[in-house]
């Protein structure tokens, strides 16, 4: 408005400026002898002349002057007003300087390959801790425990298949029994018996095969039931008056003679059946089991005269010896 307000005054000026130059261009007036009345003609005609002229200006003014310079002004005003339009500033890009974190990759796990079943780590640890006499040394498997309990859980994976040949079978549940008494008596070590111990042969401290198993039940449920009295002569049950243990495992391949071997160390041992042919004192073991000896209508004597270097006589005197449960060491 200020600019508006400074052009208008000069279109007055150059107005009155043009005025001034109309006046000058009117022919002169004579002066008239003051007695004469005359009418100031001249005067309204300058007046309406130059009333004419600033119209006349004023409407060139108005079109070539003010208009144009009223329209410059606004632009200029709303320039002004634009640019006292604070504009809000642009967010800010954030740009993430941190390390980019990968998804962790889901890797797989490959399968354990199952460890095929050997007796192998067994066999070392009978050669290493029982004599050929078959006493057990108890500290000397304590130190090896890790080695017996990995043989034991190899057993608990590799139970035998129901295609599994029957010496595969024997052999397998004669090394279990054999190893989970000698884990029964390290859990318990040390004692003086394994009868010190609370039910020893109803612990069920073993998962084979995935169930739990205890003594009794590899004894009697699964070994007699191959019908071969020679077994009771492979297991041992930590005691004196059993048959020792032999230091080394059973194998399938050569289960036969292992058992026939046991079987004649057995019954011609002094400390545990005192035989001759006209009487003998033989260990419980024949009594407990008797009904397992009697094969195709013989009886004890018969069975014990199979594997013996003394020949029973049919009337001899028989008897039997007491049994030691003193631990085997």
């Amino acid at each position: 408005m200020k600019y508006l307000q400074i052009i208008v005054f000069a279109v007055l000026l150059t107005a009155c400026s043009g005025t001034k130059k109309v006046v000058n261009k009117t022919t002169p007036v004579t002066p008239l002898p003051k007695t004469v009345n005359v009418p100031v003609v001249a005067k309204t005609t300058e007046v309406e002349e130059v009333k004419t002229v600033t119209d006349s200006s004023l409407k060139v003014a108005k079109q070539n002057i003010i208009e144009p310079a009223k329209e410059i002004i606004e632009k200029k005003e709303a320039v002004k007003v634009t640019e006292n339009i604070v504009t809000p500033p642009a967010k800010p890009t954030v740009v993430n300087t941190l390390p980019e974190v990968k998804a962790p990759q889901v890797v797989t796990p490959k399968p354990i390959k199952k460890q095929k079943l050997s007796h192998s780590s067994w066999d070392a640890l009978l050669q290493k801790h029982v004599s050929n006499q078959g006493n057990v040394n108890y500290n000397g498997f304590k130190k090896d425990n890790r080695l017996l309990q990995n043989y034991i859980k190899l057993l608990g994976d590799n139970l035998p298949s129901n295609s599994a040949s029957k010496n595969e079978k024997m052999v397998y549940w004669i090394n279990a029994y054999n190893a989970l008494t000698i884990d029964l008596i390290l859990r318990n070590y040390p004692v003086a018996s394994i009868k010190d111990i609370k039910d020893p042969w109803g612990k069920r401290f073993w998962k084979l095969g995935g169930k739990w198993r205890n003594l009794n039940e590899i004894e009697h449920q699964i070994l007699r039931k191959m019908n071969e009295p020679r077994v009771h002569f492979a297991i041992v049950c930590a005691s004196f008056s059993c048959p020792k243990l032999v230091n080394r495992a059973f194998v399938a391949n050569n289960l036969d003679a292992q058992l026939t071997a046991a079987t004649k160390d057995f019954i011609a041992d002094t400390k545990r059946n005192s035989i001759s042919a006209n009487e003998i004192q033989v260990s419980k073991i024949f009594q407990w089991f008797s009904k397992d000896f009697k094969q195709n209508g013989g009886d004890v004597v018969d069975f014990i005269n199979k594997y013996s270097d003394i020949k029973i006589s049919k009337n001899a005197k028989k008897g039997v010896k007491d049994y030691n449960w003193a631990l085997n060491e």
